[in-house]
């Protein structure tokens, strides 16, 4: 058996063993209830149809479990390819203290930047460059980072703040001072470390376009940011990603059928 296949089968696995967790919580002990549901919302209930609400419930309770399931997958990625993968990872060092003033007024820049007319722009590789020049007295600090990837072949380090495909501006401001603070340290505990999102909601890399982030990456140019099949490619190798949405298809129907005959009592539509 294949790495690829391997790969596929573990988060197969992990999405399976998640879906029938919130299956028996939709069906058995935290059902959507009618009745519930017109005594607190009289007037939604006289105009909406049940099934709207019945749909609203079921995707509450799907999203708090499956906040976490791309790092979870990200993780099965980095085991069946580069070799070793792990959330939360703590990196602590020292960083010299000018460097962490740059950083605070590299970040402060942008965040000021994007209120005036003459807005700048992001650019990693010359902020990073000016960030590194910093000296002075060496600071304790700790970085941890959202998944932590070693390749067992070559024994670099890789770390990586993975978000979802449209982060809020706190989230990638965090997310970037990290980054700066990991690139920072001395000496330095990794490799290389990214900015990463799971997929790509736009399709190609030079087509996304939700603005939020782009306050604090070039989103289209950064090196430092992975979208997509280039992080899972990172993690897991060539072919990484194809695998992956291969599982998940594999398994989509099922549920899908699942979800439409035991949740909302009708029968799925043909496949067109």
């Amino acid at each position: 058996m294949d790495r690829h296949h391997q790969m596929k089968m573990a988060i197969q696995q992990k999405i399976k063993s998640l879906m029938e967790k919130l299956m028996t919580k939709v069906l058995h002990t935290d059902p959507f209830r009618p009745e519930e549901h017109k005594s607190k919302k009289p007037l939604y209930a006289a105009l909406i149809p049940d099934e709207i609400f019945k749909g609203s419930h079921f995707e509450r309770r799907f999203v708090t479990p499956f906040g976490s399931l791309w790092e979870e997958l990200a993780v099965i990625a980095a085991d069946h390819g580069l070799g070793s993968g792990e959330r939360g990872k703590l990196i602590t060092g020292v960083i010299k203290q000018e460097r962490l003033h740059r950083i605070t007024e590299t970040l402060n820049r942008l965040e000021q930047g994007r209120r005036s007319k003459n807005r700048i722009q992001p650019d990693w590789n010359s902020e990073i460059a000016y960030v590194l020049d910093g000296t002075g007295e060496d600071i304790p600090a700790e970085v941890i980072c959202d998944l932590f990837v070693t390749d067992v072949t070559t024994a670099e380090k890789f770390a990586f703040e993975l978000k979802s495909p449209l982060p809020n501006s706190d989230q990638t401001k965090v997310s970037k001072e990290k980054i700066m603070k990991l690139i920072a340290m001395e000496p330095c505990q990794v490799d290389a470390a990214y900015f990463a999102l799971p997929y790509n909601p736009y399709g190609e890399r030079k087509q996304y376009s939700w603005s939020i982030p782009a306050r604090w990456f070039d989103m289209i140019h950064d090196p430092v940011v992975l979208i997509g099949d280039e992080f899972w490619e990172k993690i897991g190798g060539a072919g990484t990603y194809q695998s992956f949405i291969r599982a998940v298809n594999e398994i989509g129907q099922e549920y899908k059928e699942r979800i439409y005959r035991e949740y909302l009592g009708i029968e799925p539509p043909e496949p067109t």
